[in-house]
């Protein structure tokens, strides 16, 4: 039954027979004979089937709600057995927003000095996609933004405060200034994270609050791209003041408060809640109670 779960979340999550087959590493025949074993075995169609994969049934739907909750207590359940066997060990994947990322080895640092036997991956994406890899299992965890838009059922750890400067050259409009205005920031040729960014809709939202439109002349998803293209002289953006740090500052770059108003969203941790935790996200829930102390930052 738990493999046949597995299987059937593979198909909802890829809307395909056989890049779902491909995932879980069998045929698709084998995919599809395991999700009419289990359609049997329930007794309800899942899978609304024609030529092709053409969604799930209501009955379906439902399904899927308790597949995810019994396949996440079966790896649970198997983690913590391992955990009582040998320790503390397996992989945690992680996802961050582009803001975060300069973050994660505030936390995966000392997680994996105290844990040896544990890895990671971290993979950089959207809070939207974040919130959609935690309900689907496929990462452990994902930092971003907690107070912005919904985050659904989740566990939050709050790591740190976010104010936005301006990220200049020196020698550039107002780059000698020890403070700037958003409307003021309007003015100037900007690279910015893409649309899908939920650091781009905060920043927009500031600039419509300062009754200013604006039109970069640049998007990316990496903050990486844009720092580079500010190094040249010709671009500046607007970053949180601990990534553009994050980079390494040199004389020629220069790092300005944006003011009026003097905006501050909260950056944390996030993991799907479920009681018990799996042994692995305890641990990194931990951690990040420790990073969220550090930082003076209150946790509920």
């Amino acid at each position: 039954m738990i493999d046949k779960l597995e299987f059937f979340i593979a198909l909802a999550r890829e809307r395909h027979f056989g890049r779902a087959a491909e995932e879980c590493g069998i045929t698709q025949p084998t995919l599809s004979a395991a999700i009419r074993q289990l359609e049997d075995q329930l007794g309800v169609m899942l899978v609304s089937r024609g030529s092709r994969f053409q969604g799930l049934t209501p009955e379906g739907q439902r399904v899927l709600e308790w597949a995810r909750r019994i396949v996440g207590d079966a790896r649970t359940m198997r983690e913590e057995m391992r955990a009582a066997r040998t320790g503390l060990s397996g992989h945690i994947r992680l996802a961050a927003i582009p803001t975060t990322l300069a973050m994660v080895p505030m936390i995966t640092a000392p997680f994996q000095e105290k844990h040896p036997d544990v890895t990671f991956s971290v993979l950089s994406t959207t809070s939207l996609k974040i919130l959609s890899l935690l309900e689907n299992l496929e990462i452990d965890a994902g930092l971003t933004y907690l107070e912005n838009e919904p985050l659904g059922r989740v566990t939050s750890v709050p790591l740190q405060v976010e104010r936005y400067h301006l990220v200049t050259a020196a020698g550039n409009e107002l780059a000698d200034r020890k403070s700037v205005t958003w409307k003021e920031v309007g003015n100037v040729r900007l690279c910015l994270l893409t649309a899908d960014m939920q650091n781009r809709r905060i920043i927009n939202q500031h600039f419509a609050e300062a009754g200013v439109t604006v039109s970069p002349t640049l998007e990316s998803n990496s903050m990486i791209v844009l720092f580079s293209h500010v190094r040249t002289g010709r671009w500046a953006s607007i970053m949180p003041h601990n990534v553009a740090k994050s980079f390494g500052f040199h004389e020629d770059i220069r790092a300005i408060p944006i003011i009026e108003p003097d905006a501050k969203h909260t950056v944390g941790l996030v993991a799907t809640h479920r009681e018990p935790f799996t042994p692995l996200v305890s641990a990194l829930l931990h951690e990040a109670r420790i990073l969220a102390e550090a930082n003076a930052v209150k946790v509920p």
